[in-house]
């Protein structure tokens, strides 16, 4: 059965490194990130005469629903054509949505696909070292505003998808450390080449 991988987690917790790292490993692989999307995002910002902030109520009701819509219907073309679609992106509502998870499934179920959601658990505070290593202008008011932005974040695992009779349903990816990284990867390549066979 092939396989849509989401690779989730609030921002800056590891899950480019985390989702390039699974799509090295992993044979017959799309690798599909939202951010590539933020070019685009950005000249609506520019159009529309507003700030550039990804955390703003203009982002929130302008764009941001539409990337993530365009990455998905992205995702499910490219399982036309190869067995497994990776998306890096945070879906940090869409994974607490039962009624966007089913229809999403619904939708895979068509194209002979499942839904795989790995969330990669990073520590609040390795989170906020590693937005302030990368120095991105997308975390510029987040930084700027680090208490008001994460009283809103939930880092807590999504353990509504997780169906104990499926396997890979919700796959946890410890990273806060890199002694957690390299057994996580190792094992979550295990469980996905498995069932990936199956």
């Amino acid at each position: 059965m092939k396989k849509l991988i989401l690779v989730t987690s609030p921002p800056a917790c590891g899950k480019t490194y985390v989702s390039k790292q699974l799509a090295t490993n992993l044979k017959h692989v799309v690798y599909l990130d939202k951010d590539t999307l933020i070019p685009l995002s950005k000249q609506i910002f520019k159009a529309a005469n507003q700030e550039y902030n990804r955390s703003s109520a203009f982002f929130e009701e302008y764009i941001r629903n539409y990337e993530y819509e365009t990455i998905v219907d992205l995702a499910l073309e490219a399982l036309i054509y190869d067995d497994i679609v990776l998306i890096n992106a945070p879906f940090t509502e869409e994974i607490r949505d039962h009624a966007y998870i089913e229809a999403l499934k619904a939708k895979l179920l068509l194209k002979n696909a499942s839904l795989v959601v790995i969330w990669v658990e990073t520590s609040v505070e390795v989170c906020h070292q590693r937005m302030i290593e990368r120095n991105s202008d997308r975390d510029t008011w987040k930084l700027s505003h680090w208490d008001e932005y994460i009283s809103d974040i939930d880092f807590s695992i999504p353990k509504g998808l997780d169906d104990p009779a499926v396997i890979d349903d919700l796959l946890i990816f410890m990273n806060s450390t890199d002694e957690e990284f390299t057994k996580s990867l190792h094992n979550i390549t295990g469980i996905l080449e498995e069932t990936i066979k199956m």
